[in-house]
């Protein structure tokens, strides 16, 4: 039995749902909404394209009329940042399943209250870190899981991406604290989320930012240093203003029996010594092929709606990297180390600070 989808939001983000729902046997998309009618219809007609079905697809310009709909059992948040965790609050309000666009929120009042909400209506919650899912960082977890690659001592991430100024002027909410988030909320997080996932929980974390294109209010640089629970550090790099066009990520694990080094599109191994195992470089780069990592969310939130068993990227585990870009934030604003767990943060905070 197919898991009937509405998608509430057909900008951009929304195509590569869109091909993943076509992708996936396990559910069906049913309805759409945005305020916009041409993004509906394009929506409708790129789905029917990729499935060759003709289906009745229902259109609503009011997302709260597509959540009260019988015939839809989970929606798809893919709406400006700042309306993730509303949204996502009356769609478990109102019985729904809910697969959210990340960032989780952008406060961590709102991030809470989605946490409390989801376990009060034990509906589902999966938040899009979808590169959790991708095999080659399943196979790296369970590398350090296990054991294998020893203890954790360092690692760095490195975001270098070019965002032009018809980027922020095609959308009015973009490039704001208070409706976008900034420039770590939006781009950097993935890295971090996959920082936090293989090196464990942040201790504290000490960061500046800094603005040069006038043209927006949130940070064009971000930089910082993390410690973690179990001793660990890691260095965050991240700018939006790399000409002429993106150079890429990295990210680097050192262990004390390995260094793991990825690089491009997180798509090509730079590094793999593991000591004593000179085979897992050969299975990392057969991993590397495979980047169904969006198919693979859509699965595990699929099989969570019918066994009720929890999905990889809960409300929880969604919060940990929004909260350490609000660290970081925060730490630039008093110019100093900031420690976990935060007590309140919201990316309006940040209005004027770079």
């Amino acid at each position: 039995m197919s898991i009937a989808i509405g998608l509430i939001g057909c900008g951009a983000i929304s195509r590569k749902h869109l091909k993943t729902i076509a992708n996936v046997d396990s559910v069906q998309l049913r309805a759409v909404s945005d305020v916009d009618d041409d993004k509906m219809s394009e929506a409708v007609e790129r789905y029917r394209t990729l499935t060759g079905d003709q289906t009745f697809i229902t259109k609503l310009n009011d997302y709260k009329a597509l959540i009260k709909r019988e015939d839809v059992d989970a929606v798809v948040v893919a709406l400006l940042s700042s309306m993730h965790a509303t949204v996502a609050k009356e769609a478990l309000k109102a019985g729904k399943h809910v697969m959210l666009e990340k960032p989780i929120a952008l406060s961590l009042q709102d991030t809470d209250e989605l946490i409390n909400l989801q376990r009060l209506t034990n509906n589902v919650v999966l938040v899009c870190h979808q590169l959790r899912y991708r095999p080659v960082f399943q196979k790296i977890k369970w590398l350090m899981d296990e054991g294998v690659i020893g203890k954790p001592y360092y690692g760095t991430a490195s975001l270098k991406i070019y965002r032009p100024k018809h980027y922020y002027s095609s959308a009015a909410w973009r490039g704001s604290w208070d409706k976008d988030g900034g420039m770590l909320v939006n781009q950097g997080i993935h890295l971090i989320d996959l920082l936090i996932w293989l090196l464990g929980d942040v201790h504290s974390v000490y960061g500046q930012i800094g603005r040069y294109l006038p043209f927006k209010e949130t940070e064009d640089v971000a930089s910082g240093v993390l410690q973690f629970e179990n001793g660990a550090r890691a260095v965050l790099d991240a700018n939006s203003v790399t000409l002429p066009n993106n150079l890429g990520y990295e990210l680097t694990l050192v262990c004390d029996k390995a260094t793991i080094s990825l690089k491009g599109a997180l798509d090509q191994l730079e590094r793999c010594f593991v000591e004593s195992h000179p085979e897992i470089e050969k299975e990392l780069n057969l991993l590397m092929n495979d980047t169904r990592e969006h198919e693979y969310m859509y699965e595990d939130f699929v099989k969570s709606i019918k066994t009720t068993k929890s999905v990889k990227m809960s409300c929880v585990e969604g919060k940990k990297a929004f909260e350490v870009i609000g660290g970081l934030y925060l730490s630039h604003l008093k110019n100093n180390v900031i420690t976990f767990p935060i007590e309140s943060f919201s990316t309006s905070d940040m209005k004027g600070s770079c």
